[in-house]
């Protein structure tokens, strides 16, 4: 009986092994494109930054910065940085459009990763829906939000309001150990680039690829042996823990989006586990709530590090990102008529993408990259 035994056991370390193995290669990809992104566009952003006046280019720059860097939590806290400076080159009004493009554009990482599970119907459909349901909930805040604090400042004051009562706060800053072995991971990549090539642009080129090879392979690899947990108990114990309480998803969401500072992360991780189908739908969408929450904490930590004069502006638009991602999960899951909305839309979307592929790639190609690309071509070109 003991033989019977160990092989069993050495099959589930193995396969925990796998994982762990596999999801690290993962998050290094997603890094890798984070770091080859800000490689092609570090000029691009401070160009798309001056151009802000405009409040709907102001979220189409806060959309577009955010694609290209992978990461809203960099996107951010640049604004903070700019909202803070002496010079205040980015007045507050300015930069809240921003930040809530910022939020659309975060979600672009985990509909790309969606995308690697094209080739099996059943498994692109789950992790679509998983994906596209981010999207449908930051679009109808930011359709809400944008013109109620257009015509009453109600973000603007309200941060203002806390700002006041957080003065004089400052200093904190955490490391997150997981952020430190992603640096260790994606150096190899980054080295050999800059070994290869003399240009900024042609080094992202390159880490962009073989980032974009290393979320692939370890994706594909990674829902295989996902697949075949399913056989064990592992799905089990995945849907009574986020069965139990909304609000520990939510919880859940926010504490690891805390530990490795990027929402993206976090939402990621749940498309090859919907894929796999071991999360479903309504199971993720409390996490993805979680995960807008904590991505916050970053541009609030950076806001209380600043030592500028004008470091308290940087503490109101902080607060605002923080405020705008609060506001829009009161004003949308509480009530399950209106909770039903962007599920609803992500399921029916997820099912027009199987039966057609091209439309999800034009989605990624349109929402992310191209609308914002065009309308912050023709503010600077036409005015």
């Amino acid at each position: 009986m003991t033989k019977a035994k160990n092989p069993s056991a050495a099959l589930v370390v193995g396969k925990v092994l796998a994982v762990v193995a596999l999801l690290f290669i993962f998050l290094v990809g997603i890094r890798g494109l984070g770091d080859g992104f800000k490689l092609l566009g570090r000029d691009l952003l401070e160009t798309f930054f001056s151009a802000t006046a405009n409040p709907f280019i102001g979220l189409m720059v806060g959309i577009l910065a955010t694609t290209l860097v992978q990461s809203s939590s960099v996107s951010t806290s640049m604004i903070v940085a700019l909202v803070a400076a002496p010079e205040n080159p980015l007045p507050v009004a300015n930069a809240i459009p921003m930040i809530m493009g910022s939020n659309i554009g975060t979600t672009v990482t985990n509909t790309v990763v969606s995308l690697a599970h094209m080739t099996r119907r059943d498994e692109f459909q789950r992790a679509f829906s998983v994906a596209t349901c981010h999207d449908f909930f930051n679009f109808m805040t930011v359709v809400v939000l944008l013109p109620l604090e257009l015509m009453t400042g109600y973000l603007r004051w309200m941060a203002e309001a806390l700002a006041g009562m957080v003065g004089g706060v400052g200093g904190i800053k955490y490391t997150s150990p997981l952020k430190d072995a992603l640096k260790v991971g994606v150096k190899p990549i980054t080295s050999t680039s800059e070994a290869l090539f003399e240009t900024e642009p042609a080094q992202g080129t390159l880490v962009i690829i073989i980032s974009g090879v290393l979320i692939v392979a370890a994706l594909f690899m990674l829902v295989s042996v996902m697949r075949s947990a399913m056989q064990s108990r592992v799905e089990t114990f995945i849907n009574h823990l986020l069965g139990r309480s909304v609000l520990l998803s939510i919880l859940i969401g926010v504490v690891v989006t805390v530990m490795v500072q990027s929402s993206s992360i976090t939402t990621s991780l749940l498309v090859p586990l919907a894929g796999a189908g071991l999360v479903t739908l309504p199971q993720a969408f409390p996490i993805t709530l979680g995960a807008n929450i904590g991505t916050t904490v970053t541009a609030l930590l950076a806001s209380m590090a600043v030592a500028e004069a004008n470091a308290h502006a940087g503490i109101v638009i902080a607060l605002v990102h923080l405020l705008f991602n609060l506001t829009g999960i009161a004003m949308i899951y509480p009530v399950r008529a209106i909770r039903e909305i962007p599920l609803a839309g992500a399921r029916r979307f997820a099912g027009i993408a199987v039966n057609s592929r091209k439309w999800a790639l034009l989605y990624v190609a349109f929402t992310f990259y191209g609308l914002p690309a065009v309308f912050a071509f023709l503010n600077r070109y036409l005015n």
